[in-house]
């Protein structure tokens, strides 16, 4: 009979699990690596900029992290990110740091991956990555915008043209096709 212990666990969990410093992966599960189709030992000690499709989507989501997990003790979201092929695809991600005055420093992550449910269709640039996973949480325009320091109508101008690559009518319509349906 196994014993059933802490670092079992985390090993076995059916959820992606990531224990990072400074946004480095200092330890992960073989459901990460199942994830994003990289050998655990190729993961650890990567930054988790090898998870994302651009640096700059790894920068601002990393510039928004903070005030949030500071003001509600955790980060959630969803998000469009890169496994080790190239292929995009749709993960919901939680974090808790073990340290809200320095939320980056030490923290634990989960990843789920989405793919199954949600598809990436068309191609999308950064912005329009991070505009639809805003869309999908049914943020406004003003929320959008407060969240990624843009202005509102920036945000309807992407929204247009998400709905022109979508070939989405409505906003609803838009919400629909990213979320799969």
């Amino acid at each position: 009979m196994t014993t059933l212990d802490y670092r079992t666990a985390f090993h076995l969990a059916p959820i992606g699990l990531v224990i990072s410093r400074q946004r480095v992966i200092e330890d992960c599960n073989a459901q990460v690596s199942m994830i994003f189709g990289y050998p655990r030992d190729q993961l650890i000690g990567q930054s988790f900029e090898v998870l994302y499709p651009s640096s700059d989507e790894f920068e601002r989501t990393g510039e928004r992290i903070p005030p949030i997990m500071v003001t509600q003790g955790s980060y959630s979201d969803e998000r469009i990110m890169r496994r080790a092929s190239g292929e995009l695809f749709w993960c919901h991600v939680t974090g808790r740091s073990l340290d809200l005055s320095a939320p980056h420093a030490a923290g634990i992550w989960t990843f789920e991956d989405m793919s199954a449910t949600r598809r990436v269709a068309v191609a999308l640039t950064a912005r329009e990555r991070e505009i639809a996973a805003q869309l999908v949480q049914g943020k406004t325009s003003k929320q959008i915008g407060k969240t990624l320091a843009i202005s509102p109508r920036t945000v309807d101008i992407y929204r247009g043209r998400l709905m022109q690559k979508y070939a989405a009518g409505t906003a609803t319509e838009l919400v629909q096709r990213l979320l799969g349906a």
